[in-house]
């Protein structure tokens, strides 16, 4: 699972993809990943040109992605209440007429305003911007002919040393953050 705080229910949640302009390249760097990081066979996937499956490879998780949806709404919409509790509960202790008037009002307002932004923000995790430009990138390299090789890492540091080799075997890469 994820460590950032049980927001998402991938088991890799860190991507990188290289383009190779050869089978043989990325062959060759998927050994050297496997020899140098220790990775497991099914956390490096090799796209020819012209393969089908590649929006698979790309994200082959589809319970985690349901479990990251449910998660980050779940964690997020809890943490908005709570904070709008707290704002709610900062204005109480200030005297704010508005809230002192019309306690139970403002206390359902200002905690449900909490919680939808909440909502929202595990709306955006549960987009993971932060995929976009990795599909994108590989989408590209695909289409224009060129072996797409995909990690995925189960953390930050793993994903980081993988663009390192990856960079160095002469891959055009791109990762998740």
């Amino acid at each position: 699972m994820s460590a950032a705080g049980g927001l998402t229910g991938e088991a890799s949640d860190h991507k990188v993809a290289a383009a190779f302009g050869s089978v043989a390249a990325a062959q060759a760097a998927a050994t050297g990943l496997h020899e140098r990081l220790a990775l497991a066979i099914p956390q490096v996937r090799v796209v020819e040109p012209g393969q089908a499956g590649l929006a698979r490879a790309l994200e082959p998780e589809d319970r985690g992605i349901f479990r990251t949806i449910l998660r980050s709404h779940l964690w997020l919409g809890i943490a908005g209440a709570v904070l709008g509790g707290v704002v709610f509960a900062i204005l109480w202790g200030i005297g704010l007429p508005l809230i002192t008037q019309s306690p139970a009002m403002a206390a359902g307002a200002i905690v449900g305003f909490g919680a939808v932004a909440g909502l929202f923000a595990g709306g955006l995790v549960s987009l993971r911007p932060d995929h976009d430009p990795y599909v994108i990138k590989a989408r590209e390299a695909h289409a224009a002919g060129l072996t797409v090789l995909l990690v995925h890492a189960t953390s930050a540091e793993q994903c980081a040393q993988a663009q390192e080799l990856l960079e160095a075997a002469g891959g055009d890469t791109m990762r998740t953050l």
